[in-house]
């Protein structure tokens, strides 16, 4: 019989290293080519849209499904479905939410581990959500930030994550008052702006000092969270799937004007694996819209850590997450 596992439930058990461990794991398995993962299946309906995903991991013995939602004035809902590979049986209902923050974060902590940055570091951070703490949570296990400042337009909500986070990671997190303002001087920069609009929310003129840039808010057709010259200037890019080219307004840009090539790009999975090293100056891109394997690696997980309690009848286990909308605000 399948468990259900709510968003309570999951807090806590799994910690940012090791989500980042986890998928480190599960991209050797991508590498040697015992997985398989789909593109993001999208149909709009026209007060919202359902996107699905699906992976299978056969060294782990799972697949799963991720089905997300979005209604128009409500917000948007996650669930992560899990099947035991052998026999096709469902294991789990998974809350999506915490699942989809934690492993975004985890892809940009497995990039920065080969993006080795000695001494302090600092960071600009685009956005002020869910996305944005786990990605400097992640970047925070990794590197030791002398201080990071973070932008997002509305001033009390980047206020209160400059205020939580530093309390949270004992970092100087300072509050600014643009994006330019974030990222400009910085080594590292991370967008998770959450913003939907055609006009960059980072531009390439900013990023003279910055040897690592983490772009993991947009992963829609229509928008563009970094400027063409973000990838024009950009050493060498990292996707964490071929299906980003297709599915990302600004990689799907960047590949109309030629600015990424074979010669310069390699998936995160060949990354974590070594098959490909990445330059030693330079800029190094990330651009990630998220897989239903980098789903699978942590849901699989919390079924293996959490499962033989929800099958006790724990009725805490079997409520799934009111939903979160999280907007650039």
């Amino acid at each position: 019989m399948a468990v259900m596992l709510g968003y309570d439930r999951l807090q806590g058990a799994i910690d940012t290293p090791a989500a980042i461990d986890l998928l480190e794991r599960t991209l050797a398995h991508e590498a040697a080519g015992r997985t398989a993962v789909s593109p993001k299946y999208v149909t709009e309906f026209g007060t919202g849209a359902m996107r699905m995903l699906v992976a299978a991991d056969h060294e782990a013995g799972y697949f799963a499904t991720k089905a997300y939602h979005t209604t128009a004035g409500v917000g948007t809902r996650y669930v992560v479905s899990l099947y035991r590979l052998a026999d096709g049986e469902l294991l789990a209902l998974i809350d999506g939410q915490l699942i989809t923050d934690l492993r975004t974060g985890a892809a940009s902590g497995v990039v920065a581990r080969k993006v080795k940055l000695e001494g302090a570091v600092t960071l600009g951070l685009v956005g002020s959500g869910h996305q944005a703490a786990m990605q400097l949570a992640s970047l925070a296990s990794v590197y030791r930030f002398a201080h990071v400042d973070v932008y997002s337009p509305t001033p009390a909500n980047r206020i209160a994550f400059a205020a939580g986070m530093s309390r949270k990671l004992g970092i100087e997190v300072r509050p600014v008052d643009s994006s330019e303002a974030a990222v400009r001087g910085k080594t590292v920069v991370a967008t998770a702006s959450g913003s939907r609009s055609a006009e960059p929310v980072v531009r390439g003129a900013w990023l003279d000092d910055c040897r690592l840039l983490c772009a993991v808010g947009n992963t829609r057709p229509f928008a563009r969270e970094t400027d063409r010259d973000c990838f024009r200037t950009s050493r060498f890019l990292v996707v964490d799937s071929t299906h980003a080219l297709e599915e990302a307004g600004e990689l799907i840009d960047a590949v109309a004007a030629g600015l990424v090539t074979p010669a310069n790009h390699a998936t995160l999975a060949d990354v974590a694996c070594g098959k490909v090293t990445l330059p030693t100056a330079g800029r190094i891109t990330f651009k990630s819209v998220g897989t239903a394997l980098q789903d699978l690696a942590l849901a699989s997980r919390y079924y293996e850590l959490l499962g033989d309690a929800a099958s006790s009848g724990d009725p805490g286990l079997a409520c799934l997450r009111r939903p979160v909308h999280e907007k650039f605000a």
